[in-house]
């Protein structure tokens, strides 16, 4: 398959000025020439992100001088809702991050005497107030990833509370706008600096962690029980190996892109269906110049892998077969040159808005609105059983309340504590359902369901 990727894109090479995407049209780009571009890598524009709610859609974009939020629902009418400057601003700030959790936008920098900002996004599309900007607990951040099934939030290298950071974990299950310190692996997991140590970048599914580990290789952790962290997976050794940066999971479970980091280098597909034995299936890239392009961020939305490249631009892929995975589209957002050690053109991109709108950052150029002519899907399905349930109140006293409308038939619950004991279990056969707690006792549980599938989904509570 690889052979034949480069022999079709070979043919988009000869007339790279005159094709310059394939199956993605612009609807809205944004550029502010006033922003000061930082010194490293005159990138002006960094992370991309999206929001979508009460039937509008937004594009969240940071800059060196902070977060702005921008209402596109009619992109020939796009309105600038707010913007957040960032706790540093200027030419020292390369890298924000972003994330969200329950209508909070969650936001990092990794530069300067930063902090973690959390916006309230309820008062779209008027504006985004700031309700937390406190250095108490993440004064840097290289990247941030908000596990919504448990409600833990992960940061990933810059400085925390506890100085220097490999990882460290936070819970907002309690209060979204006030998270709480977990722990901080270099610390509290005694394997980890002797085997993974600092995580540049991270997914999280269900408290299963895939870590990006820079020339380390990827750890995948359970942090399950947090008492108890486990290493369950590694791949140290790997084809083009180089900086592990970041990666994502594909809504199966069953396989895992990453990106190294480094010219002439592809994203590597690998099969994680059993973590003892991971498994290569193929490596795909842009290769406009093979030798200089280089893969920056992946995002899985359903069977579409979107990778952004530097200077390259935004490519997609089709994996609905792994083994035959075939190219979907592009679109080049930069305008330079190709350079051995620069980092410059698509940083991000962010394909989760209901519409099938495509975001995307570029560091010199901005932020850019794409439509598709092939589908942008997902399994609603899917999703649907990833937020399945919701359990209240939380924290609680005496009883907890499991509201859910997907089940019509009877499914098997456990409640289980911190130490991977089953407390209780049953069946759970009505769309709203109270449990009594009198019989528990204070402390952290987990509330999962066992679909018939054999798929879990879990939900984290706190007995007082």
């Amino acid at each position: 398959m690889k052979l034949i990727l480069i022999a079709i894109l070979s043919f988009f090479v000869i007339g790279v000025k005159a094709q310059t995407s394939l199956n993605m049209s612009l609807l809205f780009q944004w550029k502010d020439t006033t922003i000061t571009p930082s010194f490293a890598h005159d990138n002006t524009y960094n992370e991309i992100w999206g929001y979508a709610k009460n039937g509008r859609e937004y594009a969240i974009i940071g800059t060196s001088a902070g977060t702005h939020i921008f209402d596109i629902t009619d992109v020939n009418n796009v309105d600038t809702v707010d913007f957040i400057p960032g706790r540093v601003q200027g030419g020292q700030i390369i890298h924000r991050d972003y994330d969200t959790y329950q209508d909070y936008l969650y936001i990092v920098a990794d530069e300067g005497l930063s902090s973690l900002q959390i916006a309230d996004l309820t008062f779209l599309p008027d504006s985004a107030p700031v309700v937390y900007d406190d250095t108490t607990l993440i004064k840097r951040s290289h990247n941030i990833f908000i596990d919504t099934a448990s409600g833990y939030l992960y940061t990933c290298a810059g400085w925390t509370n506890l100085g220097n950071n490999d990882l460290s974990v936070y819970s907002l299950v309690v209060d979204p706008a006030n998270p709480q310190f977990v722990l901080n692996c270099a610390n509290d997991v005694p394997f980890w600096n002797g085997t993974i140590g600092n995580v540049h970048d991270i997914y999280v599914k269900n408290d299963t962690a895939y870590c990006n580990s820079e020339l380390r290789g990827l750890f995948i952790v359970d942090f399950t029980n947090v008492l108890n962290v486990q290493l369950i997976g590694s791949l140290t050794s790997y084809v083009q190996q180089d900086y592990n940066h970041s990666g994502w999971l594909h809504s199966s479970g069953n396989y895992y892109a990453f990106a190294d980091e480094r010219h002439g280098l592809d994203v590597k597909v690998i099969d994680v269906s059993d973590l003892s034995n991971i498994s290569f299936i193929d490596t795909i890239g842009a290769n406009v110049i093979q030798s200089l392009s280089m893969p920056h961020n992946v995002i899985f939305r359903g069977d579409n892998l979107f990778i952004s490249h530097y200077f390259d631009g935004l490519y997609v892929f089709n994996t609905s077969d792994p083994n035959n995975i075939s190219l979907a589209g592009f679109y080049d957002t930069s305008t330079r040159t190709h350079q051995l050690n620069k980092f410059e053109g698509n940083w991000g991109v962010y394909p989760f808005l209901p519409s099938g709108k495509i975001l995307a950052s570029d560091m010199q150029e901005g932020l850019f609105v794409f439509d598709t002519s092939f589908p942008v899907s997902i399994n609603e399905e899917k999703i649907k059983n990833d937020f399945a349930f919701i359990v209240y109140p939380n924290p609680t006293s005496s009883i907890i309340t499991i509201t859910t409308t997907l089940f019509k038939n009877p499914v098997e619950y456990a409640i289980v504590n911190v130490n991977g004991k089953i407390v209780e279990r049953g069946n759970l056969t009505k769309t709203q359902t109270i449990f009594s707690l009198s019989n528990i006792s204070a402390g952290f549980y987990t509330f999962s369901i066992t679909q018939k599938n054999g798929n879990i989904i879990t939900k984290k509570f706190i007995k007082e």
